[in-house]
């Protein structure tokens, strides 16, 4: 009897195979008239036994009959019929058989019934395998490819059809790469030739693979391969678990972005870098391109007006590209309809899946939209960056070509990144700002180089420290004295920030109140220690409970020098600050060897005066120790660089300063702490230019002091201020001879300004009152003060000038 082909299976496995299974043919009464050698092994019955009965007679026990009648009905309504009934063995014990049943026709309209039957158990294992194979191709999630030995596709599942989009038999007979982009195609054919050619499986191993079908969209696999062996070891192709793991890598990837945002923006308190920083770390991970827009008033550093959304300043844009509507450093021109203008406005994060939807997407005018759409851009988030409440600009991500749109993922990871980045920006505005207002204050309370001075030729540097220390307190001063004489002055404040600039700037003002009293440099030097004593003092007290004030003075250090331009005597006196060096015209360079006495602040401690005579043309160098600190912290090479730099005084000064900056400190670097510098030539007046003449102590000094000014004027040409300086000299010679004692000396310089001083050896420091109009007396002080620029009194150490006076030539 003949066997229907879609019914039966070759393959051995198969427990209803021709020849494996056992078989039984039935006519249309139910009566066995064919038995098969397999079915009188498995149920004991020999042909003889069965051919010609029923078999509802000894097939089927009774209980069981209901069932297998249910089954025939089903089998005559259907034309066949599969199940698992209990047939009886010819030893009376049940066995549960598997059966296939199907009508044949035969020749004229005879039917018969063929029945194929095997052990339920084998059944139900095969039609499990049958049930999973069918899952893998049809059901599963997973996808499955298997390849030929020559590394063609001999199927996929319709897992890969559907995630692909690529039809289920289209691949077939074709190597993967003509269905993969070429990026992804080269390691996918290589996974396979590796599994196939060594037989070592590969398990979980991730990479892209975009079809081209649809290259934009982003796909991320993970393959498990291994190859397929017969039993007698003949390869016949790899086959591959292919599981779409893209959410998952998506998820990894922005998880990585967020970190390395952590990790990567912030690291300097400069607003520009951060948000370069920002747009770097955006464009790794994120997007195509990146800008970084601010409002203006957080680049210079300031906090910007609530409500004030423009103007915008583009500061960052990464990869730099010029067809890019606005560059970096450019104003930003925004349409108010367009998506960064509602980002402002609305302060919440836009996405734009789609560009071609909104032509007004970013430019303002025509050209620019025509510039941006030559780089296929088709996706858009712009997010806000606000920090404390305060939008501080946008952040704009576009991708373009064939990259994949972008999602709310997308949306969400940049929001979170740029709250990130937009905390880092604000404080480096506000570290800016502060920053800003300290060097302002420092600056304005640095001196600038004095010039025309008689006595020294000046020329100095002020370096801030860089980083986050900020500015420091050093200090510089050039103060002119009395007697045409310069005091140089170089300081430096304990401590960083604000407080040691404001600390500073009290200091400095305190020296140039001590200098305008005349006094010597050691009794100047221990005045400053009290004065930073009190300071301190003030700064425990107020200590309690604000933190604010822990940066406040502790102590500081100090050089005053004194230098006269008549005598060429230079005197000093130093507080624990380095020591001057001195550059003598034959280009010898000396470290002065004064006392260093200690630090300003610690009290109770002496001060000694240093004095040199100093040739003329020399050089006076002043610095503070951030000028020996700046490289490598060796002291002793830095004093020797700084000497080699100092030892050609004859070069002008601005040459020189710049030689001794390049020499100690970093190259393109600021220094850590603070420098001040300044050098000072010195110079002196000519003989030609001081008159001075001792007088002696009686009524007739006086007269004899006007005909010395009067004639020393015209030989001056100065006949113009004779009768003034005339008036000058006799009532502070006449103030000498009522109220001191000893020999009087009446000196004229002649400078830019005429000065006239008159010295004796009493204490006492004259001082102006009111005369009233019966007094006969006590109205020459006055006199002297209203016809002069300025006067007052000076010590030394064997007299006191007790009266100058200066007045324009």
């Amino acid at each position: 009897m003949g066997t229907p082909p879609m019914l039966f299976s070759e393959s051995p496995e198969d427990p209803f195979a021709l020849g494996h299974g056992a078989s039984a043919v039935l006519d249309d009464h139910g009566t066995v008239v064919g038995w098969s050698a397999e079915a009188q092994e498995l149920l004991g019955y020999p042909p003889k036994e069965v051919i010609g009965r029923t078999w509802q007679g000894f097939l089927i026990g009774a209980r069981d009959l209901p069932v297998a009648q249910a089954a025939v009905e089903d089998a005559m309504s259907k034309g066949g019929w599969f199940g698992i009934l209990p047939i009886l063995h010819r030893d009376g014990r049940r066995v549960e058989m598997g059966f296939r049943a199907r009508a044949v026709t035969r020749d004229g309209d005879s039917q018969e019934w063929l029945l194929v039957g095997a052990p339920a158990a084998e059944v139900i294992a095969w039609q499990r395998d049958r049930a999973l194979l069918d899952g893998l191709y049809h059901r599963s999630p997973i996808g499955l490819v298997v390849h030929d030995p020559e590394r063609r596709v001999l199927r996929i599942n319709r897992a890969i059809a559907k995630a692909s989009g690529v039809p289920a038999d289209l691949p077939v007979g074709h190597p993967a790469r003509e269905f993969l982009v070429d990026e992804d195609a080269g390691p996918a054919e290589e996974r396979v030739r590796h599994v196939l050619e060594t037989g070592e499986p590969l398990i979980f191993v991730e990479q892209s693979a975009r079809t081209r079908h649809d290259p934009r969209r982003e796909r991320f696999v993970s393959v498990s391969a291994f190859r397929m062996e017969d039993p007698s070891g003949r390869i016949l192709g790899v086959a591959e678990t292919i599981e779409d793991v893209t959410e998952r890598h998506r998820a990894q990837r922005r998880l990585t972005l967020l970190n390395e945002a952590s990790a990567r923006i912030g690291t300097s308190l400069d607003v520009t870098q951060t948000a370069r920083e920002l747009a770097e770390v955006a464009v790794q991970g994120l997007a195509d391109y990146c800008s970084v827009d601010l409002l203006e008033p957080v680049t210079l550093g300031d906090e910007p007006s609530p409500g004030v959304v423009e103007p915008l300043v583009r500061v960052a844009l990464q990869p730099p590209e010029r067809r890019v509507p606005f560059q970096e450093g450019e104003m930003v021109l925004l349409l108010p309809e367009s998506s960064q203008a509602r980002c402002l406005t609305e302060r919440r994060p836009i996405l734009e899946p789609s560009l071609a939807l909104r032509p007004e997407w970013y430019a303002m005018d025509r050209r620019r939209i025509e510039m941006a759409s030559g780089l296929g851009v088709h996706s858009l988030i712009v997010v806000p960056l606000m920090a404390r409440g305060l939008v501080l600009g946008i952040v704009s991500l576009w991708r373009a070509r064939h990259s994949e749109p972008f999602e709310d993922g997308d949306a969400a990871v940049a929001q979170e990144f740029a709250s990130r980045a937009a905390v880092c920006i604000d404080n480096a505005r506000r570290f800016t700002q502060q920053q800003s207002a300290a060097l302002t204050l420092q600056r304005s309370l640095l001196p600038s180089a004095a010039s025309d001075l008689p006595a020294v030729e000046v020329a100095c540097r002020y370096l801030p420290a860089s980083g986050e220390p900020g500015i420091g307190g050093d200090w510089f001063d050039v103060i002119p004295l009395s007697g045409a004489r310069v005091a140089l002055v170089v300081g430096d404040v304990v401590g960083h920030g604000i407080h040691a600039a404001a600390s500073m700037g009290r200091l400095r003002a305190a020296v140039r109140t001590l200098a305008s009293l005349d006094l010597e440099p050691d009794e100047v030097v221990a005045r400053l220690d009290d004065l930073v004593s009190l300071l301190a003092a003030e700064r425990e007290a107020n200590a309690d409970g604000d933190r604010s004030t822990d940066e406040g003075v502790l102590g500081a250090t100090c050089l005053y020098a004194v230098y006269d331009p008549v005598s060429r005597n230079c005197s000093m006196a130093r507080a624990g600050h380095p020591a001057p060096v001195l550059s003598t015209p034959d280009g010898q360079v000396t470290v002065l060897d004064l006392p260093s006495g200690p630090p300003l602040g610690l009290g109770g401690l002496p001060f000694e005066t240093y004095e040199i005579e100093v040739p003329e043309g020399s050089l006076l160098t002043l610095y503070t120790d951030g000028l020996l600190q700046a490289r490598n912290g060796d002291i002793d090479a830095a004093v020797e660089r700084l000497c080699d730099c100092l030892s050609h005084p004859a070069e002008p000064l601005d040459r020189t300063c710049h030689s001794v900056v390049g020499a100690m400190l970093p190259t393109n670097h600021l220094p850590t702490d603070d420098v001040a510098l300044l050098v000072a030539r010195t110079q002196v007046l000519p003989p030609e230019n001081v008159a001075s003449w001792q007088l002696p102590l009686e009524a007739t000094a006086a007269g004899r002091a006007r005909e010395l000014t009067s004639a020393k004027l015209d030989e001056w040409e100065l006949t113009e201020l004779a009768f003034t300086t005339e008036l000058v000299a006799s009532e502070l010679v006449t103030n000498t001879y009522r109220y001191a004692a000893g020999p009087v000396t009446l000196r004229l310089i002649r400078t830019q300004s005429l000065i006239c001083e008159v010295s004796d050896t009493s204490h006492t420091s004259p001082h102006l009152r009111r005369a009233l109009s019966t007094d006969e007396g006590g109205r020459g002080l006055f006199l002297v003060a209203q016809l002069t620029e300025r006067w007052g009194t000076r010590y030394t150490h064997a007299d006191k000038c007790r009266r100058r006076m200066k007045t324009d030539r």
